[in-house]
């Protein structure tokens, strides 16, 4: 008999999860929230990424499908579902193993509590219970190894200062665009726009409204001396080109893009149509009247999913503490110069499961999809010889 496994989230390594299952032989689901899978690639499926095909493609993936794409482009989100993880979630091996519109909302070991059988086999050997939202109700699962590769898309940190919601925030919710968005419209980004963040998403956004005549931009940016994420001799080119086109706005060369450094927002008020925002800045409050919100500060992996397991997190990047700390003690903040990390940084506490992809990550920005391929691989190396019972 072999043990059942779950897998959380249909994105590139949750089905390349799916796929070492298959070359395993053990029995395996994929739960996925979405009516699609690759859902959070394609929310952001115009944008192209800095990292070519070489480095999206998994071992798995280019032996399952003989003509994955190949080579130095860079794909688009819309790209890489259509060419690379679509065919993937198609192949003979993942029929039947794909769940959509199924959402893993809870987690737990079967008949314990989180603080019950601390570190022994009896907790060990109890399956999960997985609490399914479906489109037919709820319903449960079990499983006996579950890997959580649910990413962060779907879960965007919030204004405030200190990383909780500004004051009129949440009642103003429905008015900020917290998602990287398709600039394509100029009708529909005609006016003022208020941009948030200083990551690669908000200097995408910068560049492509800068170039609609009808849009100014006022770009907040929380550092008073931000480096856009600067890597020294940076090989990739479209990462490095968001840098400079950052830095010249930052140094007033464009007259639709005002960046306002080490500036956060105090609180938002509806006015009319439009928003009123009240900014902290070092010359003390200031007031910026927008059209629009666009709030790109991040994003974060949903923790209530495994409340009630042992899951150990790192107080300052909430990721898995073993993993939190290989990564900070790693060299920089470069994509390209993550380690290797190794079985036991992606251990928990909780015996079988583990969190794989971006969301491993917490609030580092420096995954990879080549990283997640590498966690799989490290998980079924480590865990192949006990699966079977």
């Amino acid at each position: 008999m072999q043990r059942h496994v779950a897998i959380l989230g249909a994105g590139p390594v949750g089905l390349d999860a799916a796929l070492a299952c298959a070359d395993a032989g053990w029995p395996f689901t994929v739960y996925e929230a979405a009516d699609t899978v690759a859902a959070h690639v394609r929310a952001w499926g115009h944008v192209r990424l800095f990292t070519a095909w070489d480095l999206n493609v998994s071992h798995r993936m280019r032996t399952h499908l003989p003509h994955a794409p190949t080579g130095d482009d860079c794909p688009t989100g819309a790209e890489l579902a259509a060419r690379l993880l679509d065919p993937v979630a198609a192949l003979p091996a993942l029929e039947g193993r794909i769940r959509l519109r199924t959402r893993v909302a809870a987690i737990a070991r079967t008949g314990l509590l989180k603080h019950e059988q601390i570190g022994t086999d009896v907790r060990a050997a109890a399956p999960f219970t997985l609490l399914l939202d479906t489109p037919d109700g709820e319903e449960t699962a079990e499983a006996d190894l579950v890997l959580d590769c649910t990413g962060t898309y779907a879960v965007p940190n919030t204004l405030g200062a200190g990383g909780i919601p500004a004051p009129g925030e949440r009642a103003l919710d429905h008015r900020i665009t917290r998602t990287l968005p398709p600039v394509r419209d100029p009708d529909r980004w005609a006016g003022t726009i208020l941009l948030l963040g200083a990551g690669k998403s908000a200097q995408t956004t910068a560049r492509d409204l800068a170039a609609l005549p009808g849009t100014r931009v006022e770009w907040i940016v929380r550092s008073p001396a931000p480096d856009w994420g600067a890597v020294r001799d940076d090989t990739l080119p479209g990462r490095q080109q968001l840098v400079e086109i950052s830095q010249a706005f930052a140094d007033g060369v464009s007259d639709r893009v005002t960046v306002h450094t080490g500036a956060h927002v105090q609180s938002l008020h509806s006015d009319g149509d439009r928003v009123r925002v009240t900014l902290g800045t070092s010359q003390g409050p200031r007031e910026i009247v927008c059209d629009h919100i666009v709030a790109l500060t991040g994003y974060v992996g949903d923790a209530s999913l495994y409340r009630q397991l042992q899951v150990h997190e790192c107080y300052a990047t909430a990721a898995p503490m073993n993993l939190s700390a290989a990564l900070l003690g790693s060299a920089g903040g470069d994509c390209l110069a993550q380690p290797t990390v190794g079985i036991d940084a992606l251990r928990n506490p909780e015996p079988h499961f583990f969190i794989l992809g971006a969301k491993s990550y917490g609030r580092l920005n420096t995954f990879l999809l080549r990283a997640g391929y590498e966690q799989v691989d490290e998980v079924f190396d480590a865990l192949a010889p006990a699966v079977s019972v």
